[in-house]
């Protein structure tokens, strides 16, 4: 058994931690980082850079299948997935290389085992020192004056729906898949569920989706929602809206699996070589000594305020565990703005509502601010204005002009409320839009930007002037 005393002790090494204790460093704190597997955590291990790798395979090999299009008349084309997991793999390890390097250049600690909270004691009389079990059984005990908690999440399940990891899969296990099913059905229509979709139907794949909201990614604004279900059924993806999933008509027999949707008291029974059940992500808050702490849980997550502190306040929280979007970028922004308040800094304030979100299906979807209802819900008095790809040089350059761009303003302050896209590279262009809600620009100012010709972010400009009716290219 041993002890180490530190400043600053990060309790999970996802990016909500990294980015907490790299700040944190920079201002001149010791810190130590406990990670029970790999730096870098869900998002890149388990989900956003190796699924992202995947979908751009995906993307480039839906491209060459129509490459006569480009004038390209290519010979036999074969997928081999092996490949594609390997050059996946590729990518995570050298990020992975690239954090452990940043964790020696910050002179962080990091101590590998499970992490966990112990109460006050003759050396720590505040709560919030961390027992670490290491692999071998030795423990490590780290004490520190303050302690930020960013252990992540899981996958949900529904209940009653045993996950099994090899017919019944979570998006996790679905990144260990060694080879394509001929087909899958997708319990949820959320980020995670059409971006698996698009990706498998892009790798050949028959896709259903099954989502218990009356349309897929309800979060976001409505018209995103029509033009991605439209564009999904024109590549053939099943699409089964406003159903509810009965978790006991589940059967697994002759390597394939049935089950019933229940929509509207019509049963639809639906055949599948896999399940995968993506319905949200819950907290990672057992197991890490929360009992011993005065912290406050809410609905299965950490109740923080707007610093990040909990109700022990030498005691941070961010990322996932809060709850909340789980958005990676969020949850280094709040690592941040954990670390500044730790030092005595007092950082702005997170906007919630201003934090981009972006999801990589094909076409991809990005937005930032509120959607139309919501702005309507908030008593706005709305204009809208809107501007298609179609009319975009460079998307038809692409050869890839389906979606658009929609920008919500009030109409009495001329306030940019929301800017919300769906088009080719949109999660390149969100951040325009996110940096002028943040500087109260006004959709006249935004459009008056040259935006330079031929981009795809003349669409971005051309919807703001049409607002106010006067876009050069409608």
């Amino acid at each position: 058994m041993s002890e180490h005393r530190y400043d600053v002790v990060v309790l999970g090494g996802g990016i909500g931690g990294y980015t907490a204790a790299i700040r944190a460093a920079q201002l001149g704190k010791t810190v130590a980082v406990v990670e029970r597997e790999k730096l870098g955590g869900t998002c890149l291990h388990q989900g956003c850079i190796p699924s992202k790798a995947l979908l751009r395979s995906a993307e480039v090999y839906a491209t060459m299948k129509k490459s006569e299009e480009y004038g390209i008349t290519a010979g036999s084309l074969e997928l081999k997935f092996g490949n594609v997991l390997a050059r996946k793999q590729r990518i995570v390890d050298q990020l992975h290389q690239g954090l452990q390097f940043l964790m020696k250049k910050n002179k962080i600690t990091v101590h590998y085992g499970n992490g966990r909270i112990i109460g006050p004691s003759i050396f720590s009389p505040r709560s919030g020192a961390v027992s670490v079990e290491k692999e071998d059984g030795d423990i490590e005990t780290l004490l520190s004056s303050n302690l930020v908690i960013a252990t992540g999440s899981k996958p949900r399940s529904l209940p009653g729906l045993e996950i099994d990891g090899t017919h019944i899969i979570t998006s996790e296990d679905a990144l260990k898949m060694d080879e394509l099913p001929k087909s899958i059905i997708i319990i949820g229509g959320g980020v995670i569920g059409v971006e698996w979709a698009s990706m498998l139907r892009d790798f050949g794949v028959e896709v259903t989706i099954v989502e218990y909201e009356k349309r897929l990614v309800s979060l976001e604004d409505g018209d995103i929602s029509k033009e991605l279900e439209r564009l999904f059924k024109k590549r053939g993806i099943n699409l089964v809206t406003g159903a509810k999933v009965l978790p006991d008509s589940v059967k697994i027999a002759e390597g394939s699996v049935t089950l019933q949707a229940d929509k509207q008291d019509e049963l639809i029974e639906l055949q599948a070589d896999k399940v995968l059940v993506s319905v949200g992500r819950a907290a990672n808050i057992e197991g890490i000594g929360l009992e011993n702490t005065d912290i406050k849980v809410d609905k299965g997550v950490i109740r923080v305020n707007r610093f990040m502190q909990t109700t022990e306040s030498h005691i941070y929280a961010v990322g996932d565990v809060i709850g909340g979007l789980m958005l990676a970028h969020m949850a280094g922004h709040e690592g941040i703005l954990a670390s500044e308040h730790i030092a005595g800094q007092t950082p702005h304030e997170l906007q919630a509502h201003l934090v981009p979100k972006c999801t990589y299906t094909r076409p991809e979807i990005a937005s930032v601010g509120y959607t139309e209802q919501q702005a309507i819900d908030l008593g706005h008095q709305i204009k809208v204005g809107k501007f298609s790809f179609k009319g975009i040089g460079k998307a038809l350059v692409y050869g890839d002009s389906d979606g658009f761009v929609k920008v919500i303003a009030d109409s009495v302050t001329n306030d940019i409320l929301g800017v919300h896209m769906i088009g080719p590279q949109v999660t390149n262009s969100i951040t325009e839009a996110a940096l002028a809600q943040v500087l109260n620009a006004t959709p006249w100012e935004v459009g008056q930007t040259i935006h330079p010709h031929p981009t795809l972010s003349e669409a971005l400009g051309e919807a703001m002037l049409a607002v106010d009716g006067i876009a050069i290219s409608g």
